[in-house]
């Protein structure tokens, strides 16, 4: 099963970042965040990747060239031009980059890859969140399910700390909980082939169009993830990614 990610948008809310480069490619523990998507879905048995390019498409490309020629260690000949590879440390990915237009909208840029997809069910995410989703009980469920589509429901993580009380007291304090109701679109969609042929052009909003009529037609299914999951939209939240890959604390790393 083929997994797509977005990876085109311009990412506007974390512009000291993606003023330079695209959000997939923003580093988290001194890795871009897209290689830790790709790593965690590899790590379930996923490793053929769709990934839909727009904005700075090109660092992308690569960064993902550079992995395949740079990776490991190598024995030059300058008289002749030869290269020995001596070791190989790479990942056992295949990765489709495509470009899908610089304002193409998401439902667009899935468009725009249906002869690439072909008449398979496909997964599709966002290239700027990580979550400890377990990939395989995600794609049973919408197959039980019977749905055109599933779409992963998570609780959003609050911005802010939280105060718990006794009397006057503080009792207990949180610095990033989740949320205490409320379920969002959390990416780790699964999604039959069929919807492809919903989304008329590059116009077409993934969430705010084809989401919402499938929901009316009662063909969208909810997978219930209620653990961890983040999305990077700010620098406060890379920050926060930052800090538990490098404390060993990352819920997303089920990798060895």
């Amino acid at each position: 099963m083929k997994v797509v990610i977005l990876a085109g948008g311009l990412g506007t809310r974390l512009a000291e970042e993606t003023d330079v480069r695209p959000k997939p490619m923003v580093e988290v523990g001194g890795r871009p965040i897209l290689w830790h998507i790709c790593k965690h879905f590899a790590a379930h048995g996923f490793n053929e990747f769709v990934l839909a390019l727009g904005y700075k498409g090109e660092h992308i490309k690569r960064w993902f060239l550079d992995q395949a020629t740079l990776s490991g260690s190598f024995t030059v000949d300058s008289g002749t031009g030869r290269i020995t590879r001596l070791s190989k440390e790479q990942d056992d990915w295949r990765v489709h980059l495509c470009d899908t237009g610089l304002q193409t909208n998401t439902g667009g840029r899935l468009k725009r890859l249906q002869s690439l997809l072909g008449e398979e069910p496909f997964i599709v995410t966002y290239g700027d969140g990580v979550s400890d989703v377990d990939v395989p009980r995600l794609v049973a469920w919408h197959r039980q399910q019977g749905r055109l589509a599933t779409v992963t429901a998570v609780r959003p993580p609050a911005r802010f700390g939280g105060l718990f009380f006794d009397g006057p007291l503080v009792s207990q304090f949180t610095e990033k909980p989740q949320a205490g109701e409320g379920w969002i679109n959390g990416g780790y969609l699964v999604m039959q082939p069929e919807v492809l042929r919903r989304i008329e052009g590059d116009h077409t909003s993934l969430e705010a169009e084809v989401l919402e009529s499938l929901a009316k037609e009662r063909q969208l299914a909810a997978y219930q993830h209620p653990g961890f999951w983040q999305c990077m939209d700010t620098l406060r939240d890379k920050k926060f990614l930052d800090g538990l890959w490098q404390t060993q604390a990352a819920p997303w790393r089920v990798w060895s």
